[in-house]
C-alpha cells in the first residue's frame, strides 16, 4: 500500500483466521491457500501471511476445542475493503467447511 505524507485516509487492518484441518481432520489443501493469498495480495496490493501452525483456543459449553490456524492480514484505505471482505468470509466459510470464519477488523495510523 502507498502511503504519501500528505494527508491520509483512514487505514483498516483486517486479519483472516483460517484452520488447516476440515472439522472431521483432514488438511486443508494447500492450494486454497495459495488462491486466496494471489485474491489478497491482486485486490489490495500487499497481504502477510503467519503460516505457523498458530494454536487458537475456544470454548461451547464445558467443551474446549483446539485449532491450528494461519492467519493472513491486509492494509487498505479502500472504502469497498469491509464489503468485498464480508462477501468473502461467506465464501471462505464453504470452502473450508466451517461455521464461522474470523475475520478482525481494526483502525490502525502508519507512522
Amino acid at each position: 500500500m502507498r502511503l504519501s505524507s500528505r494527508k491520509r485516509r483512514p487505514v483498516k487492518e483486517y486479519d483472516i483466521f483460517l484452520p488447516l484441518r476440515y472439522n472431521d481432520g483432514r488438511p486443508v489443501e494447500a492450494e486454497k491457500f495459495q488462491h486466496l493469498q494471489a485474491e489478497l495480495l491482486d485486490r489490495f496490493g500487499g497481504v502477510t501471511y503467519f503460516p505457523q501452525p498458530n494454536q487458537g483456543y475456544w470454548k461451547l459449553g464445558t467443551v474446549t476445542y483446539r485449532d491450528e490456524i494461519v492467519i493472513y492480514r491486509v492494509l487498505t484505505g479502500s472504502r469497498g475493503a469491509r464489503r468485498f471482505l464480508l462477501r468473502l468470509k461467506d465464501r471462505l466459510k464453504k470452502q473450508f467447511g466451517q461455521e464461522e470464519i474470523l475475520i478482525v477488523e481494526r483502525n490502525v495510523e502508519a507512522l
